[in-house]
């Protein structure tokens, strides 16, 4: 029997099909990290080189990038939960092989990088899926509070998969964390087949997936806050990669290689991000997303900046910590301001280009900053990076500002 709340106006926020919605999708969630993390820990115990942590993780982003693409025009075509629910039973079916492969006694690496792929394109299609069925269970008024609230909830299992992960690859064996994630995402694809999601009313199965492609781009950059938010976007997640991925270096350089520094340093931030989804959904929606964006960024410039300048570790954990306070405000922001500001037909394939930008953005960075890092400190470049990114919330803020108001969403391109 499906749950039928079809009717988003007036209802509760947290309805029995929104919150059964959050907890399928977060499920998902905790068995891909926990696979996530089990490979990454099994490639570096078993080969301990950096050329094979890079091919693992050029291997999760790429295909997600490629596939993207497609993913947002699918979402827009067709059934958006059938398409989560295709998307997480694929993932669990590579996953499945994986493991039975490794019970077999068939470990090798370049395997784990094969099906890793394989993973990272049903990732692709699942998030501009997921991004863009929000409003179909949604009020517009209650967006902002329910992103809050998952961002809250992802934050909480961010802190549990890496122990997870751990834990069966040290006590267990690597199969074992394969398995989590084929009864995580069975999980999540038997709880969302009972929910009922109205068809998008928008879906117009006319075009060629290529000329849908295209009205995709058209619309998105044509329409004056789009553009800006996907050029931010790329520029931010380029200049936040050295905090993202060289802060472990800077902590082993700087304060000391023990694993509980490295350990601890994952965890403030985390603590961060799951306090700072708390206040928001306790606080409710903002009216003026632009500023939350850009102070979300300028805090996290002048954040990371205050990292490269940290004289002991006690106080570095602390601004890491506050740092991850602005994610939620920043995410939750950028998401709901999207599905405000976007046709209901637009919506997987503007979230699949934001995507791609993001995720596109990182690697670009790792390939610049890596090897600085080993020419300068990684302190010189969080200053660096950190007054850039200052700037470019204060230009998104003030051009974004000169946008006239309101924007009809129907009529862009």
């Amino acid at each position: 029997m499906l749950l039928d709340t079809t009717n988003k106006k007036g209802s509760s926020l947290f309805n029995s099909r929104v919150l059964l919605f959050l907890i399928s999708q977060n499920l998902s969630l905790f068995g891909s990290s926990v696979v996530g993390f089990a490979i990454i820990w099994h490639i570096t115990l078993e080969t301990s080189s950096g050329t094979w942590l890079m091919l693992g993780t050029l291997t999760t982003m790429i295909p997600q990038v490629l596939v993207s693409l497609w993913g947002g025009v699918w979402a827009d075509r067709y059934n958006r939960k059938h398409l989560i629910m295709l998307s997480d039973t694929f993932v669990a079916l590579a996953t499945l092989v994986l493991a039975l492969f490794y019970i077999a006694g068939f470990r090798q690496i370049w395997l784990l990088l094969a099906i890793s792929a394989v993973r990272a394109l049903g990732s692709g299609v699942q998030s501009p899926a997921v991004n863009a069925i929000y409003p179909q269970l949604v009020p517009p008024e209650g967006l902002t509070r329910v992103q809050a609230v998952n961002q809250s909830i992802s934050s909480a299992l961010m802190l549990l998969a890496p122990a997870a992960g751990g834990l069966l690859l040290g006590w267990l064996d690597i199969s074992w964390a394969f398995f989590v994630d084929v009864i995580t995402a069975s999980l999540a694809v038997g709880i969302l087949a009972f929910i009922k999601i109205e068809k998008n009313p928008g879906i117009k199965v006319k075009n060629t997936i290529f000329k849908d492609l295209k009205e995709g781009f058209g619309y998105t950059f044509s329409h004056p806050l789009l553009k800006r938010i996907v050029l931010c976007y790329g520029f931010s997640f380029f200049l936040m990669t050295p905090a993202i991925i060289l802060t472990p270096l800077q902590v082993g350089r700087s304060f000391g290689g023990d694993v509980w520094r490295l350990t601890v340093n994952e965890m403030v931030w985390t603590i961060g991000s799951l306090v700072g989804g708390i206040l928001i959904s306790l606080h409710g929606d903002f009216k003026d997303k632009v500023r939350m964006i850009a102070l979300s960024l300028g805090a996290f410039g002048i954040l990371f900046a205050l990292l490269g300048l940290a004289p002991n570790f006690v106080l570095y954990l602390c601004i890491m910590g506050t740092a991850g306070l602005f994610l939620p405000l920043l995410i939750t922001s950028e998401t709901v301001f999207v599905q405000e500001q976007t046709r209901e037909d637009m919506l997987g394939r503007v979230f699949s280009i934001l995507q791609i930008v993001s995720v596109s953005a990182m690697p670009i960075g790792i390939m610049l900053f890596g090897p600085l890092a080993d020419a300068v400190s990684v302190e010189s470049i969080l200053i660096l990076t950190g007054i850039l990114l200052v700037l470019v919330a204060v230009w998104y803020e003030r051009s974004s500002k000169r946008v006239e108001f309101p924007i009809d969403k129907n009529r862009v391109a």
